[in-house]
């Protein structure tokens, strides 16, 4: 049984005048995490990430997968949402991540997402980890740690990316959404927030970082062996997430079966 992990962070979107500071710390913070826990990792940065390379990247990783592996994927970055085509979303839209190369209209979208998990060998586990926009209520949460800094919402409009022929003529065109990837095909998806927030890119300590990440592997360093994903959940949320400056609820979706799975095992 072999354990592999594909991170995805990107801080740099030429030509939408929206770049991030905290997602290639996340995807460094991720690697070096599951390098730990004897995962194999690769690593795509910034203009690295392009949708070819994504989806190159993530066929290679679950398509490679045999019974009885752990393929771990996670991205931090902005998300988006593009019109549905075919039919499959109550909302009318599907969820998209945003690689390097969104300026050029590319998105990968929760479809093409769910796609190539369709083509995993039975008995591969797969985790989805996405800290972006997807999208709660705001609590009182432990951000001690948080810089006093107002953070950035990592969420492009389609209207940041989109040709003006192509736009939805919608008012709600600014809203983030989740829908989608909750059924991309993997096992557990944990997600950065609700469909109706934002996942926050911000700093802890004078360094960037997605609440979201930072939080989850403040927790992952926390847990006694033998510890469940849902386990990791509970500690991430309510204790630290949301909070009054970062109102974001995380996600954890998946069957009770997959959510009493060891984490990384």
């Amino acid at each position: 049984m072999s354990k592999k992990a594909l991170c995805i962070g990107i801080n740099d979107y030429p030509g939408t005048q929206n770049d991030l500071s905290g997602c290639v710390n996340d995807a460094n913070d991720w690697a070096a995490a599951l390098a730990a826990r004897n995962f194999s990792v690769t690593k795509l940065l910034d203009a690295q990430a392009t949708k070819a390379a994504m989806v190159g990247a993530i066929s290679a990783l679950v398509g490679g997968a045999a019974k009885g592996d752990t393929v771990v994927i996670t991205y931090s970055g902005h998300g988006t949402w593009v019109p549905d085509q075919n039919g499959d979303e109550p909302d009318g839209r599907d969820e998209a991540l945003c690689p390097w190369d969104i300026g050029a209209g590319k998105v990968l979208l929760d479809d093409e997402i769910g796609a190539l998990f369709a083509h995993r060998a039975a008995g591969v586990r797969v985790l989805l980890i996405s800290d972006s926009c997807h999208s709660g209520s705001v609590t009182r949460g432990d951000d001690s740690d948080l810089d006093p800094a107002m953070p950035r919402a990592r969420f492009l409009p389609p209207s940041v990316w989109m040709t003006d022929d192509a736009l939805p003529s919608s008012r709600v065109a600014s809203l983030p959404t989740v829908g989608g990837l909750s059924r991309s095909g993997g096992d557990l998806l944990m997600a950065g927030c609700l469909d109706s927030q934002f996942s926050w890119d911000t700093r802890f300590r004078g360094r960037p970082n997605g609440a979201f990440t930072y939080y989850a592997l403040k927790t992952l360093a926390t847990l006694p062996a033998g510890a469940t994903y849902a386990d990791w959940f509970k500690a991430i949320t309510p204790t630290y997430l949301p909070t009054n400056q970062l109102p974001q609820n995380p996600q954890l979706f998946g069957s009770r079966t997959a959510r009493a799975w060891k984490v990384f095992a």
